[in-house]
């Protein structure tokens, strides 16, 4: 039989079973209220900073003048664009489109696909430049340097082959 302390022990150790309850509940209600602020506070501040960002872009877009800019200095690459070939060989340049900055949407073929990791056009006061390179099999950073001619409507530079360690002279003349 249990003797008067033990049903005291019993009943001290069931009150604190039931306040231990109570503070994991309390914390739990706790913890779920800040989720629910955080993510409300979220959800308003993003709706809140979507909006101005749209108010910047209204403003942002306002000047036509830098799109029209932007533009023109694309089609100042316009005598690129094109399909470029290389009469010892058959490789050809596919200059498909250029943007303002000067990069350019290229494919280089022998006759299959070879990848183009970099391709760029520049101006300076010696005209327009492309520069190409590749990375494929047989193509390990091999790299085209090239300058466009408007007199013959040539590119014509130099081709480096890191495989070989050689550097060739080359043209290219339009397919088109």
């Amino acid at each position: 039989m249990a003797s008067k302390g033990d049903k005291t022990t019993r009943a001290k150790i069931g009150a604190s079973g039931k306040k231990g309850r109570s503070i994991r509940i309390g914390l739990m209600v706790l913890l779920a209220v800040v989720s629910v602020a955080a993510l409300t506070g979220y959800y308003f501040f993003r709706n809140r900073t979507g909006a101005d960002r749209s108010e910047t872009s209204v403003v942002a877009t306002e000047p036509a003048a830098s799109e029209a800019d932007a533009q023109d200095a694309a089609h100042g690459f316009k005598p690129l664009i094109g399909r470029w070939r290389r009469p010892d060989g058959g490789y050809v340049i596919e200059i498909r489109g250029i943007d303002a900055a000067g990069k350019i949407d290229a494919g280089y073929f022998n006759p299959r696909p070879i990848n183009v990791a970099r391709a760029e056009a520049s101006r300076d006061a010696d005209g327009l430049k492309v520069f190409i390179e590749l990375q494929d099999v047989g193509y390990p950073g091999a790299t085209y340097t090239l300058k466009y001619n408007p007199r013959q409507n040539v590119l014509e530079g130099l081709y480096y082959q890191p495989a070989a360690g050689q550097t060739f002279e080359v043209v290219f003349a339009p397919l088109d």
